[in-house]
């Protein structure tokens, strides 16, 4: 098979750089952007309770997340809910097809009572998979 060829006897070919660099840096922006774009998880600065039977257990992308701070205020992904707000995020996740997995991050001063009440509006909208987030001995949280 015979091609022509726009070279001169002698010259060889090139590689021609600056549209490979092109191509590099657009990939690069690509990945950076990308990576970016990831959903960080907030949190509350709480002081979480101490528990010696904690399981380490894989993080999940997809946990809805309730906060319970040292006043008994209410968050739901680092932003404060009121209780009429919480109930109905809870309502929609218990009609979804396969309801999230619940993590309730309850300040070790919040008093009890305060866990109960979210507790019992997961059980009312007949939420099942609820754990609790603690640390371990030494502090360390336990997910």
């Amino acid at each position: 098979m015979r091609t022509r060829s726009n070279l001169a006897e002698g010259e060889e070919a090139e590689v021609m750089m600056a549209p490979l660099i092109d191509c590099v840096f657009l990939l690069i922006i690509f990945f950076l952007v990308t990576s970016v774009m990831k959903k960080i998880e907030k949190e509350l600065p709480m002081d979480l309770p101490d528990s010696a039977a904690a399981i380490k257990t894989p993080k999940e992308s997809d946990l809805f997340i309730i906060g319970v701070d040292r006043a008994g205020q209410i968050h739901v992904h680092g932003e404060q809910v009121s209780l009429d707000t919480l109930h109905t995020k809870l309502r929609e996740i218990a009609q979804q097809k396969e309801p999230r997995r619940i993590r309730i991050d309850g300040d070790r001063m919040t008093p009890f009572q305060n866990i109960v009440y979210v507790l019992d509006l997961c059980q009312f909208e007949g939420l099942k998979n609820i754990g609790v987030h603690t640390s371990d001995e030494s502090g360390t949280p336990m997910r």
